[in-house]
């Protein structure tokens, strides 16, 4: 019988079994930023330990940076002592930084893939939940908690339980204006944000084949938010033509030897699973959050829905959703008025998402009133904007061109909403509070669908507002 690639990486990085039943797991991989790793280097420093393999360590500064004004000492005391705290801590222990200003700073799981530090087979860990991204390349990739950072500086190993793994396949070809962000969203509205617990996805069919990897990382970043701690694609010619050339993938003779490596961590055709669901491309439309999770969604043509119509343990959430969106059952949510536009987060903030949107974006305005902002991944991607002339693009249309970092996305900076505004989003959560007003709101959709949002001033079909033609 055949092995999935998720039992194949696991038990090739299986050090040991625990008698709790749990794997002690070495990790290939481990990225820092500067909010969970103080205080797990402060545990290193009580017990007298150092980083038992700095070289496989990589840091960032991403979640609390300024993306205006980047003047140090920041506004922010407490942002500037995480940002002073990491640059000691990696200049003691000998671990790479990608500092502001180096060229490759950027957002986490941006710069990782970015740099070719994500490879197909890895077992890779950071603290942040948004470390499944880093799937779209056959890696086994999550997010772990500060005393897990510990324990990978120290030992290089974590202690884990091992996950069922549901098969979810796309098929077909998707229709003109939409995305992988919709595609994610389509399936944790008919999953739930609980339905993958316990659950590694495996996402295939000829749809997720057909697409790049950033839209491949799109998928796979959002499956946290279904309640998948893990998100994964097979590695392909895909995987292997964007890794080549980066400055940290295999060169020479060892990029032959890595393919082949790589290729054997594929799922095998009779490989079993313990669940498999499938969906049909052309059934998904443009899709947007409604409520105060990322499985409150419809297609942008839909309506609100009746709380009779929903399963009877998902009527309470609904409720209290309706009441602090300010909508009503059966509203239709396109012409839904916004204040904010914002493009960027960990989702969709590289390179070909910037793209697409200039490509439609180019000789339209940013309606009167809406504060947009587009905020790319790394320094790497506003450098590539700049040179192709898609930051003009941005600039002119009405945008504000920042510098790459988490920024609204949860507002751990001066990047926030205010008071109730309503923000059209292309991150990944709509929870309450989640961009920086404890009344503001947000809703999720894919980079065009914002920008269609920020020239209409509400809600609106991309489609509409652009007259799309085709989608990549």
């Amino acid at each position: 019988m055949g092995k999935t690639l998720y039992e194949k990486v696991w038990e090739a990085h299986e050090v040991r079994k625990l008698r709790n039943g749990q794997s002690q797991l070495f990790i290939d991989l481990h990225l820092l930023h500067e909010v969970t790793s103080p205080q797990a280097f402060g545990m290193l420093r009580d017990l007298g330990l150092k980083v038992r393999y700095p070289h496989r360590t990589f840091a960032t500064v991403d979640h609390i940076v300024p993306t205006h004004d980047r003047t140090e000492p920041f506004q922010d005391p407490l942002a500037q002592s995480m940002l002073d705290a990491l640059r000691q801590n990696t200049r003691e222990h000998g671990i790479t930084f990608f500092d502001l200003g180096s060229g490759n700073q950027g957002i986490v799981h941006v710069i990782g893939p970015q740099l070719g530090l994500t490879q197909p087979g890895m077992t890779i860990a950071c603290g942040d939940s948004h470390t499944s991204t880093h799937g779209a390349f056959g890696a086994v990739a999550f997010g772990i908690g500060t005393s897990q950072v510990r324990d990978v500086l120290a030992t290089q190993t974590i202690a884990a339980q091992k996950l069922k793994v549901r098969r979810i396949n796309v098929e077909g070809k998707l229709a003109p204006g939409v995305y992988a962000k919709d595609v994610i969203l389509h399936i944790i509205r008919h999953l739930g944000v609980k339905g993958g617990l316990g659950y590694a996805y495996e996402y295939g069919g000829s749809t997720v084949e057909a697409m790049d990897m950033e839209s491949r990382m799109t998928l796979c970043n959002m499956s946290i938010e279904g309640g998948a701690r893990i998100g994964y694609v097979n590695p392909d010619e895909t995987t292997f033509r964007y890794l080549e050339g980066r400055p940290y993938a295999p060169k020479g003779a060892e990029w032959e030897e890595a393919k082949r490596r790589w290729l054997s961590f594929r799922s095998d055709p009779d490989a079993p699973y313990d669940d498999v669901v499938t969906f049909r491309a052309e059934e998904i439309a443009p899709t947007v959050t409604w409520g105060i999770n990322p499985g409150q969604a419809i297609p942008i043509d839909g309506r609100i829905p009746f709380l009779e119509e929903l399963p009877e343990e998902e009527r309470p959430v609904a409720e209290e959703a309706l009441t602090y969106m300010g909508f009503r059952p059966g509203q239709p949510i396109k012409g839904v008025p916004i204040q904010v536009a914002f493009i960027g987060s960990c989702t969709n903030a590289r390179l070909s998402d910037l793209r697409e949107v200039a490509r439609y974006l180019k000789g339209h305005k940013v309606k009167k009133g809406v504060r947009a902002l587009v905020v790319p991944g790394s320094e790497w991607v506003a450098r590539r904007a700049e040179e192709e002339g898609i930051a003009e693009v941005f600039r002119e249309a009405g945008f504000e061109w920042r510098n790459p970092g988490c920024s609204m996305c949860l507002a751990m900076n001066p990047d926030r909403l205010e008071g109730d505004e309503l923000a059209a989003s292309s991150s990944n959560r709509n929870y309450k509070g989640r961009m920086g007003s404890p009344k503001g709101r947000t809703v999720l959709m894919s980079p065009l669908m914002v920008a269609a949002a920020a020239v209409a001033g509400e809600i609106a079909d991309a489609r509409e507002v652009f007259g799309v033609v085709g989608a990549r």
